[in-house]
């Protein structure tokens, strides 16, 4: 069983990891579009989270990893009720191409653009919210900040993240 991450699983899985592999996404991307309103925020001040946002010709570049034989069960129900809490992400099971070429499966979480906690925001109102929001796991601002500095350890550019993580860190520091 493989699980995609592109958000708070690269940094922080949770579970037993037997293999890790950089892998592409195709039709998705990588986006702060889900409000909040438990680990990073809460239902009166929501924060942002990334979701993965369908849309055609894109990609996404996150990691896959293996769950270690005989944790697969285990592993599923963690992932339901750390993701699914809220509804606003769907587990789908979808195709990823790894660094090396192979392909394989994996579960992904991508967002549930007809939930009422999708939005579509400037990067600018993103880093805003960002920069103030804290929920039940702590500041958004380290949500940012771990996924922008795992991504760039692992040779993964992302534009939008690079500079949310610049914005938000000029914005705190004001």
């Amino acid at each position: 069983m493989w699980v995609f991450g592109y958000g708070s699983l690269l940094w922080n899985p949770g579970f037993d990891v037997a293999e890790q592999a950089v892998a592409r996404l195709d039709g998705w991307h990588r986006s702060f579009c889900m409000r909040s309103i438990h680990h990073r925020g809460t239902v009166e001040d929501p924060g942002l989270v990334l979701a993965l946002d369908a849309e055609v010709g894109a990609h996404c570049q996150g990691v896959a990893l293996k769950v270690a034989d005989g944790h697969e069960a285990r592993t599923l129900d963690y992932l339901r009720e750390r993701e699914l809490v809220s509804s606003a992400y769907l587990e789908e099971t979808l195709p990823l191409t790894l660094r090396d070429g192979r392909a394989v499966e994996a579960v992904t979480y991508v967002i549930d653009p007809d939930h009422v906690q999708y939005c579509h925001l400037s990067l600018d109102e993103q880093a805003r919210i960002i920069s103030t929001a804290v929920g039940g796991r702590g500041p958004n601002t380290e949500y940012l900040h771990n996924t922008a500095s795992h991504l760039f350890e692992l040779g993964i550019e992302d534009g939008d993240l690079k500079w949310l993580s610049q914005e938000v860190r000029r914005l705190t520091a004001a």
